[in-house]
């Protein structure tokens, strides 16, 4: 049930990026690198989603075999997906799958923005814990080690971008924002 309940909530939240992604603004510039975290994600994808990796000791459980874990896990995805799809409600068509500036581009600091300056990652490290928690073996951790890397290395292309564009403003969001976790990070 739990493994149905995590399958469902990420095809949900696949099929909806999918078609939220049709009814973007045209890009005005993409950054070098923009893609770079594409094959880094998709390592992790395949270590959340390949059941029993032959790969010692990344198929060994780190967590008990019991059900706790894995509810407070598809608890944990299911919030982190809802964030992440609250932010991209509210970026709407300023987001992009790479790092670019939109044509007309617009400063976004309200709704999830008010809290962290990249909320979409903030929400799909904490539905990728959450689903790591669930599946409870080391290759998951893993998964969540190496989308955290990505996502940060893309975090600093998007900033740079943005505050090359944004100047002083993007300073002062920075200033009273954290990148990632409310208050620490």
């Amino acid at each position: 049930m739990i493994e149905a309940g995590l399958i469902g909530l990420w095809l949900v939240w696949a099929a909806v990026w999918v078609a939220m992604a049709r009814s973007v603004k045209s890009i005005a510039e993409r950054a070098a690198g923009s893609r770079a975290h594409y094959l880094p994600m998709a390592v992790a994808l395949v270590l959340l989603a390949a059941p029993q990796l032959p790969l010692f000791p990344l198929n060994v459980r780190f967590v008990p075999d019991a059900p706790w874990p894995a509810w407070l896990g598809l608890a944990l995805t299911f919030a982190g997906l809802a964030f992440a799809f609250w932010a991209r409600l509210r970026l709407a068509g300023e987001w992009s799958s790479s790092v670019t500036l939109k044509s007309d581009h617009a400063l976004i600091d309200d709704g999830p923005y008010r809290w962290v300056r990249h909320p979409i990652y903030t929400g799909l490290l904490l539905a990728i814990l959450g689903t790591a928690l669930a599946v409870g073996e080391w290759r998951a951790l893993l998964a969540l080690a190496i989308a955290g890397v990505a996502l940060w290395r893309k975090l600093k292309r998007e900033e740079a971008l943005l505050g090359r564009q944004f100047g002083e403003v993007y300073a002062s969001y920075c200033a009273r924002t954290r990148a990632l976790i409310p208050f620490v990070l």
